[in-house]
């Protein structure tokens, strides 16, 4: 136990000497799919691939491009992709081609697809749910673009057409029908849609699709936050279809900001540390536009103000009005608002303290997964606050769910607790299998506890941790648990830096 409390503590308060970015932090998969051996050929779908790819290097991705793939080399594309997404900062997919909606779920289809029954469709494509399993484990946010709206709206007789018969514009289209279904990702993910669920998306006249033009604008601008330019780039194709196409994105980012285009010459936007610190780096217009977008009711932009205005160093600090947009955005059930105002309660920060508003907060975040919260509940139990008494077992529960959701802290602390034998049913695998999640995760705090004392743990953990690292290649040597430099190389390969 004294040791759970010890390492606890350590990963709140450890100062950490730099260490190198992990490499390749924002990567892409770039699929283009036009000459359809049994389907209609699509006509620009190469040539926003193309661009696509090429602006998405510009601003310093790591690209995968691929056009016209199969449905075996689209599970290898894939899964390749998946494990490397899991060392990324950001990992996102741009799909062009034919898609279909089949009993409410999307699917992308590859190029050798004969497709004449839903069946075929589900059996031979590739579903929006590999997608988003692909990028699923990148540590800061995962993004899925569709230049690719299409349904199945012949039921169980599939007829791909070139035109809508509703459309009243002598555009092509991207497929017939209604457009491809509404999906609910999980929080930290971006599915964008070239139209929203329902409607087609045009092809365009010229050598882009109305969309993917617009994205190529768009995401090289400098600075422009994220949510912001995806709403940007719904207004330009509205602008360009005549109001015909409206893009739609799926799903709720982070609180913290984010940034495709860098203002400096080094690829990524250099932030500062904290989040209250990159919200107010935030360029005034669009300080202007997440007020315009708070009022229409989008609670990531009431966050982003709220972040602002708790910012002391910075001139909009005022916690009361921080308050009021956290009020705001929890109000409307955004599990971030109520983590963030639950610890303003707790401390009395621009309100009254009040403990158990503040744990009912807390509560109510966990009861939507959000791993902070959960994870700070498994303190609050641990240690006895907020009028909770201390009870450790259940604290353990708190932290396994916590773990489980990849918080990397608790994924830590939970293999501590493993190790110590405070887990029932837990042995050293399971304390490896979370130390291995909490590097994969990006926790520099893991990185250096393990590189500097591998020792607080147990001979067989340290053996399992070894045998979890060879199994993925990170390590070839011997299953001994002494951590000499062939292990301390692989532990620093699986956090994603090279030797």
């Amino acid at each position: 136990m004294t040791r759970f409390l010890k390492i606890l503590t350590a990963i709140a308060c450890l100062t950490l000497p730099q260490i190198a970015e992990a490499a390749r932090d924002r990567i892409a998969l770039v699929i283009g799919m036009a000459d359809y051996q049994y389907l209609p050929p699509l006509g620009n779908t190469h040539n926003d691939a193309n661009g696509m790819a090429q602006s998405l290097e510009s601003i310093g991705f790591d690209v995968t491009l691929s056009l016209d793939a199969t449905a075996q080399e689209m599970v290898g594309l894939l899964d390749d992709f998946a494990f490397r997404s899991e060392v990324a900062d950001l990992a996102l997919i741009y799909f062009a081609g034919h898609g279909i909606e089949v009993q409410g779920e999307n699917f992308l289809i590859p190029i050798d697809a004969n497709v004449t029954s839903n069946r075929d469709v589900q059996r031979q494509s590739a579903s929006l749910k590999q997608l988003l399993a692909a990028v699923d484990r990148a540590r800061k946010m995962r993004v899925v673009i569709l230049d690719s709206c299409r349904d199945n709206p012949l039921g169980d007789s599939i007829a791909l057409t070139q035109t809508d018969a509703t459309e009243t514009s002598s555009e092509e289209t991207r497929g017939g029908g209604g457009g491809m279904a509404a999906v609910d990702p999980d929080r930290g993910t971006l599915v964008a849609f070239a139209a929203r669920d329902g409607q087609v998306a045009l092809d365009g006249t010229g050598t882009n699709s109305p969309y993917a033009q617009a994205l190529m604008q768009k995401m090289v601008q400098p600075g422009l936050e994220i949510s912001l330019m995806f709403r940007q780039v719904r207004d330009l194709v509205l602008e360009k279809t005549g109001n015909l196409q409206e893009p739609h994105t799926y799903g709720s980012l982070t609180g913290v900001p984010f940034y495709l285009a860098s203002t400096n010459q080094n690829g990524a936007e250099a932030l500062p540390a904290g989040t209250s610190e990159a919200w107010s780096a935030v360029k005034p217009d669009q300080e202007e536009q997440l007020l315009a977008l708070a009022e229409l009711g989008d609670t990531r932009s009431m966050l982003g103000l709220a972040y602002m205005r708790l910012n002391p160093n910075a001139g909009r600090f005022d916690p009361v009005a921080a308050v009021d947009f956290l009020q705001r955005a929890a109000d409307a059930g955004a599990p971030e608002a109520q983590f963030e105002l639950a610890k303003l309660y707790e401390r009395g920060t621009g309100v009254t303290a009040n403990p158990q508003k503040a744990l009912e907060l807390y509560q109510a975040a966990a009861a939507q997964n959000f791993a902070d919260a959960i994870n700070d509940l498994g303190f609050l139990h641990h240690q006895g606050g907020l009028g909770l008494p201390a009870n450790p077992q259940k604290a353990y529960g708190f932290f396994q769910r916590a773990a489980e959701l990849r918080h990397p802290q608790a994924q830590f602390n939970f293999a501590a607790l493993i190790d110590d034998g405070l887990v029932p049913g837990k042995g050293p695998d399971d304390a490896a299998h979370f130390l291995y999640a909490a590097l994969r995760s990006g926790s520099a705090d893991v990185l250096d506890l393990l590189s500097k004392r591998p020792n607080m743990f147990t001979l067989d953990t340290r053996r399992a941790l070894q045998d979890r690292l060879k199994e993925n290649k990170f390590y070839q040597g011997s299953i001994d648990g002494d951590f000499g430099p062939g292990t301390q190389r692989g532990i620093r390969r699986a956090y994603g830096l090279e030797g």
